[in-house]
């Protein structure tokens, strides 16, 4: 009882605090709840998020009003042609003081920080996007000799134009596989279009408080692996990983004829994770069925790899991924 008592307090807090961001974010950022909801489950869950959409959706206010309402390090990286590791991981440079003489010093760049926005990241060469790597997976940078420890929490938000790709470098799919989600950034309702009008365009600039802190997100990341998954459910998540990978026993004829790499196994660790948070926002310490499914499209849209038959017949990702929800059927027990 004690225990029962204990995880639904713990999934009260989470949402109390998740609303709190959430609430401040809205401030400045109309409508697109869903994004705001998976940008948040990135940061919280401990994963890397992509976000997709043509210029003008607010994705990089998005990301920017995280920061504000997070009272951790932000910084913003610009991605560009010429971009060059040592301008987003830092160098050793020559300084010279008042009283004569020199010495060199270390200069950390903006990776070193909490929440990073990688603005256009696809605009970067693969070498620049290489340095990125190492921080994403493995919480650190190496550079001029030395290894640095990058500080929990830690979160990749990155955005890009999936229309101009002229001098662009699409992501390698190792990359792409650290993601946590892609979320596919759409147009506002028609709704929402005026209460974007009287606040971009009217006298007053909306304020985000810090209703959060690096403590409480570790504190929330640490809830969240906490949430139990019946076996059930992790057969269901492993079956829709593996129906997306061509010629295994739960592929359907479309990722059969049209898809030439499926989902990894971090697919699936994805889907735990993702419904994990699901779970706790309904006030439940235990992910269910539709937790996951629900998380499928935000998950595996960028872990799968069309083949060029697919491509010429207009197979996109999201139609894989929803072939694949449909051909699995969830347990009924």
């Amino acid at each position: 009882m004690t225990d029962n008592k204990a995880a639904k307090q713990d999934a009260e807090d989470f949402r109390a605090a998740h609303a709190k961001i959430k609430t401040e974010v809205q401030r400045f950022i109309v409508g697109q709840e869903p994004v705001i909801d998976a940008a948040l489950t990135g940061l919280l869950a401990g994963g890397h998020v992509m976000l997709e959409g043509v210029p003008g959706l607010g994705k990089t206010m998005l990301v920017r009003a995280i920061g504000e309402a997070v009272d951790i390090g932000f910084s913003r990286i610009q991605f560009t042609p010429d971009l060059m590791p040592a301008d987003i991981q830092g160098t050793n440079v020559l300084v010279e003081h008042e009283g004569g003489g020199h010495e060199v010093t270390f200069q950390q760049g903006p990776l070193v920080s909490n929440l990073i926005l990688a603005d256009e990241i696809n605009r970067a060469t693969p070498r620049t996007q290489s340095a990125l790597l190492e921080a994403m997976q493995e919480n650190q940078i190496s550079v001029a000799g030395r290894v640095i420890k990058l500080e929990e929490p830690y979160c990749v938000m990155a955005t890009q134009n999936p229309i101009e790709q002229e001098g662009t470098y699409p992501l390698p799919e190792a990359q792409l596989d650290r993601f946590l989600m892609k979320i596919v950034v759409g147009y506002p309702d028609e709704q929402d279009y005026e209460a974007i009008i009287d606040r971009t365009t009217g006298g007053e600039d909306p304020e985000i408080n810090k209703v959060s802190s690096g403590e409480e997100i570790r504190r929330y990341r640490r809830t969240i692996r906490s949430v139990p998954i019946p076996q059930r459910v992790k057969q269901y998540a492993i079956h829709l990983v593996m129906g997306t990978q061509p010629g295994s026993d739960f592929a359907c004829g479309l990722v059969n004829n049209a898809v030439a790499l499926g989902a990894s196994p971090r697919g699936a660790q994805g889907l735990m994770l993702a419904g994990k948070v699901r779970a706790l926002l309904d006030g439940r310490f235990s992910v269910s069925v539709d937790d996951v499914s629900k998380s499928a499209l935000d998950v595996l849209r960028h872990r799968v790899l069309i083949s060029f038959h697919g491509q010429a017949e207009g197979v996109t990702p999201d139609n894989v991924v929803e072939a694949v929800l449909q051909h699995i059927k969830p347990p009924t027990d």
